[in-house]
């Protein structure tokens, strides 16, 4: 039976899962934040940690399920090479970036930002087809810029509303993204999204110790950092991810894109409301065009 014949009671559980992990997923970007800018925790080893962290529980749950079969990965060289790429390129890629965004802009821009990612991913596919882009992924890539320039310029030419460096890092991470999204897909096909996901946090995560430590931490710590790290980790890494994944045992992957959106609103609203981080109606409108892009690309 498909999905669309399932209960309303296992539905309603599909669009909670996914909503909450939306959620995590924007309030631990606001909670970045918070650690760069008022305890000042160094960008390089708060990376570093959280995939080292993530990496470990996320390959916990994979053993709990899979065993020593979690291992097999290496043993194939193929696959060994394709996951080292994968956690070098696209999961460095895909969280440095988006982290230092935050630290050089805000939570808010840089997550919307980086959801120029599945736009990206869009004109990668039709470039490799060789064929003319239809009017509904026209009109999704116009939808994306528009939102773009309103969201980093006010409509203003001579303007940035953000700073360059806040600006780039969060283009920089939706390439990341599109990688990250694109890249691992045969490996995730064969050997899940745990086991995939938990060894590319670990492969970054030790490749990046090479440039901070673990031990060579930087900043302010008390337990509001116990605190705000943890739940990064645990909320807005982990359980967002299982719940994510869980969620589509009972939705689509268009709904769940669809009601993925609600992250980049979150971290919005949480950085607006908790840090005071000045949000226009421009960037609002910004904001949901580029969001209206994700609505465009997951109709069938």
């Amino acid at each position: 039976m498909g999905k669309f014949y399932l209960t309303f009671e296992a539905r309603s559980k599909g669009i909670f899962l996914v909503i909450i992990a939306a959620l995590f997923w924007g309030i631990s970007g606001t909670v970045s934040q918070y650690m760069f800018q008022h305890l000042h925790i160094n960008t390089e080893w708060f990376t570093t940690c959280r995939l080292l962290l993530a990496g470990s529980l996320l390959l916990a749950i994979a053993y709990r399920n899979e065993g020593n079969h979690i291992f097999d990965i290496w043993k194939q060289k193929r696959d060994a090479i394709r996951l080292v790429i994968f956690g070098i390129v696209g999961m460095i890629g895909v969280q440095y970036t988006y982290l230092t965004a935050i630290a050089h802009g805000n939570a808010a821009t840089a997550t919307v930002l980086q959801y120029l990612g599945p736009g990206l991913v869009t004109m990668y596919y039709v470039l490799i087809a060789k064929r003319l882009p239809t009017v509904k992924e026209l009109i999704a890539v116009f939808s994306a810029l528009i939102g773009t320039f309103l969201l980093v310029t006010h409509g203003k030419m001579d303007v940035l509303t953000i700073s360059k460096e806040a600006f780039i890092w969060g283009i920089l991470s939706a390439f990341g993204l599109a990688f990250y999204t694109i890249y691992p897909i045969e490996l995730l096909k064969k050997w899940g999204s745990f086991i995939t996901i938990g060894w590319g946090m670990m492969v970054a995560g030790i490749v990046f110790s090479f440039i901070r430590a673990p031990w060579q931490f930087e900043g302010q710590w008390h337990w509001t950092t116990n605190f705000a790290f943890l739940f990064v980790v645990i909320c807005g890494t982990v359980l967002a991810f299982y719940f994510y994944l869980d969620s589509l045992k009972y939705l689509t992957a268009s709904e769940t894109s669809l009601l993925a959106c609600a992250e980049p609103l979150s971290a919005a609203f949480t950085s607006v409301v908790f840090l005071g981080v000045p949000f226009g109606w421009m960037d609002w409108l910004g904001s949901l065009l580029i969001l209206f892009t994700i609505v465009i690309l997951s109709r069938e």
